[in-house]
């Protein structure tokens, strides 16, 4: 099997390795869970409150798309308070495939009005200032593991010595006996307090202050403020208002309503993410990927001397991607994952050839590039501008599991979905505290080799 290189591989045992990647396995049975799934329609955060469909349409086609992926993703350790869900659309035209936009990434949150501000390393030093000893600056990255940061298990590489049962992650409930704290309960916001004036005395008593006819002052007064704002200088009279310092900030556009049921596209089956566990990895290696020829009965002609030269030989050359391989080879020791989850880690490339593959590829000279996020390499977060980093992909038996009902095999042909979330998980803009938010997230879709270097 091929070696496990990365930085978030966790202990060995005899010839097996562990990770803090966590794998996640689709079933028929829901067994308790209730939120983590594939196929089906979402379900939002605020039951009859949906975020706009403009979230959810090709950017193709402009039809609406279906979902992929719905997936519970509280971290209680990284974002205390917050309660977020993970949703990945895909348009279901095959016009629409290998093409920019259709298939899109949605981050819903719900931040509850007591919940500690988050602050990354990053952030801080991109506005090039501290936070306040209020905002207590939290992990961008995870280097503890999924299990011991978002469900309260560690990895069995980090436990204690002794037999210690593998706890579901996914479910959405867990028995009395569990002492880890469950993370999907929801968690009561404090009590409200009713704002102080920090400027009112209820011990002084204001004089009566004297009666003075304002018929005439109130539209003098305006009419020389608006002279004076107007023979001032343009840009200093555009940020200066006399009447009104407030900022009065533009109100959001509508949100786009969501067709009937009956007129939005069939939905694909659902599949429950109920049973999920830390990648174990056989650590023998495989020899390195090489150069494969395959000879025509031409070119063993020529060897014999009956044939031609050199040019005249038609010689299939195919090179195997060494991405690819070790994609093929990770993947293939756990066959059945469907989902990969590691918030702040690594993803598994299908390729360093495409577009996705270069923005993402490691290099063993620079390090690790995606959990940089002030480098840029994941586009920042279009809502606070802060960086974004690695949290979930897709695996290649997701399609199967999707498309177990559909006919013929002309279905989905992506190799792995990507997708890249905000680093501070934040807020959808004006979403007050306790209301939930929704933030388009980066998608880094790497598709299926269609031909072969000839």
């Amino acid at each position: 099997m091929a070696p496990y290189d990365s930085d978030s591989s966790g202990g060995e045992d005899n010839d097996f390795t562990e990770t803090n990647v966590l794998l996640g396995y689709a079933s028929s049975e829901a067994n308790g869970e209730e939120i983590s799934r594939l196929g089906g329609r979402p379900d939002w955060l605020d039951v009859g409150n949906a975020p706009s469909a403009a979230l959810a349409i090709c950017k193709v086609c402009k039809d609406l798309m279906v979902l992929l992926l719905q997936l519970n993703g509280e971290l209680p350790e990284q974002f205390p308070g917050h309660e977020r869900r993970i949703y990945v659309f895909s348009c279901r035209r095959k016009s629409c495939r290998r093409r920019e936009g259709s298939i899109r990434a949605i981050r819903g949150v719900k931040i509850a009005p007591d919940a500690p501000k988050v602050v990354s390393e990053s952030s801080r030093d991109n506005k090039e200032n501290k936070p306040s000893k209020e905002a207590p600056v939290l992990p961008k990255a995870s280097s503890q593991g999924l299990g011991e940061s978002l469900f309260g298990v560690k990895p069995a590489a980090a436990s204690a010595v002794g037999t210690t049962a593998r706890v579901n992650p996914f479910a959405t409930s867990s028995s009395p006996a569990t002492i880890s704290t469950n993370p999907f309960v929801p968690k009561p916001a404090s009590a409200t307090t009713t704002p102080v004036n920090p400027f009112s005395n209820p011990q002084a008593v204001t004089p009566p202050a004297p009666e003075v006819k304002t018929e005439n002052i109130a539209a003098s007064t305006t009419s020389d403020d608006d002279a004076a704002i107007k023979d001032l200088p343009k840009t200093f009279a555009e940020t200066l208002t006399l009447n009104n310092p407030q900022t009065v900030s533009e109100p959001s556009s509508p949100p786009d309503p969501w067709p009937e049921t009956s007129e939005q596209p069939a939905p694909f089956p659902v599949r429950w993410l109920a049973d999920a566990e830390y990648e174990t990895l056989d650590s023998t290696p495989l020899p390195p990927p090489g150069k494969f020829v395959v000879e025509t009965e031409a070119d063993a002609a020529s060897s014999n001397g009956s044939g031609g030269g050199k040019e005249d030989k038609e010689v299939f050359e195919s090179v195997m991607d060494a991405a690819f391989q070790k994609f093929a080879d990770r993947v293939g020791q756990n066959p059945d994952q469907c989902l990969r989850y590691e918030f702040g880690g690594q993803p598994l490339l299908y390729s360093k050839t495409d577009a996705v593959g270069k923005l993402l590829h490691v290099s063993a000279d620079t390090g690790p590039k995606v959990t940089t996020a002030g480098a840029g390499v994941i586009p920042r977060c279009t809502n606070c501008g802060a960086g974004r980093v690695f949290e979930v992909q897709l695996a290649p038996h997701t399609i199967e599991e999707l498309e177990i009902e559909e006919d013929g095999l002309d279905g989905m042909d992506w190799g792995t979905v990507i997708v890249g979330v905000c680093e501070n998980d934040c807020q959808e803009r004006g979403v007050a505290a306790g209301k939930a938010g929704y933030v388009e997230e980066w998608a880094g879709v790497q598709w299926e080799e269609l031909t072969v270097k000839r």
